[in-house]
């Protein structure tokens, strides 16, 4: 079994609106019997109507979640770094034609375009398999790091570009790169001065490679449960199964934040 921080936003209002006893009896029983544990945010026409946390930030010391826990989003983060490439292509810097070698020539992939790397229709070959083999597993590999082992080892298509549908996360961190390339500034700094900081989402960053609560007052560590060990370990420890020489790759994933700074998120994108 294993058992992951959430973050749940729900942007419409079921019964809570009237009875939020009711949407407590339903999160108590989800915690109970199916061990969710996170933030849940429920709201209409963008008015919170039901807030709470449910268990802990940390398993190790046992601090309890509260409204402004920070949490990794996991693959929310592509929505982020596909809205970097928006706001480029809107400026006239890029165009969802402009294919990848544009950026990197050195890449062994023609022809693959923006449009395709963003709709999971490129073909690319998982990279994490090429830094999980090739890669110095105590080093943190970064951007650079996965294209260069795209280059050198020329792991082959999955499919020709176009032609099917399948989840990269390999493509977004490619357009990540590609966002540093064009506006000349590291994917992190570029991400709070284009979209976060417009929106006013705070709480929210890119947090690549090790994070610790010391340095990022409120952060939820994430934590699997151990069938073997009988206990919960924590997310990027070398004992849970994630490896923790990924984290310095961002574009896919590595961005943090809060359910406050989400509902803020989907506001913006449904004005």
């Amino acid at each position: 079994m294993k058992k992951t921080f959430l973050l749940l936003l729900f942007p419409f209002a079921l019964y809570a609106q009237h009875n939020n006893s009711l949407f407590d009896v339903y999160m108590e029983g989800q915690t109970n019997l199916y061990g969710f544990n996170g933030n849940v945010l429920v709201s209409k026409d963008g008015n919170v109507i039901y807030k709470k946390s449910f268990g802990f930030a940390d398993y190790n010391t046992k601090k309890k979640l509260d409204s402004n826990s920070i949490f990794d989003c996991g693959s929310i983060a592509k929505e982020f770094t596909a809205m970097g490439i928006l706001l480029l292509k809107d400026k006239g810097k890029i165009s969802y034609t402009d294919t990848l070698r544009k950026f990197f020539p050195e890449l062994p992939y023609s022809n693959i375009t923006i449009h395709q790397l963003l709709t999971h229709t490129s073909g690319i070959p998982d990279g994490f398999d090429l830094v999980s083999n090739f890669f110095d597993h105590n080093s943190i590999a970064s951007n650079d790091d996965l294209i260069s082992l795209l280059v050198s080892k020329k792991p082959a298509l999955l499919f020709k570009s176009g032609e099917k549908m399948m989840y990269s996360g390999t493509a977004f961190n490619l357009l990540a790169s590609i966002i540093e390339k064009i506006s000349g500034k590291p994917y992190k700094e570029y991400m709070y001065e284009q979209v976060f900081k417009p929106l006013g989402m705070m709480h929210t960053q890119v947090a690549n490679g090790p994070r610790f609560v010391e340095n990022i007052p409120g952060l939820a560590y994430g934590f699997v449960y151990s069938d073997s060990l009988k206990k919960y370990l924590q997310a990027d420890s070398q004992y849970s199964g994630w490896p923790p020489y990924l984290a310095g790759i961002t574009g896919e994933g590595m961005i943090i934040t809060t359910t406050g700074d989400l509902l803020k998120w989907d506001r913006a994108l449904k004005k």
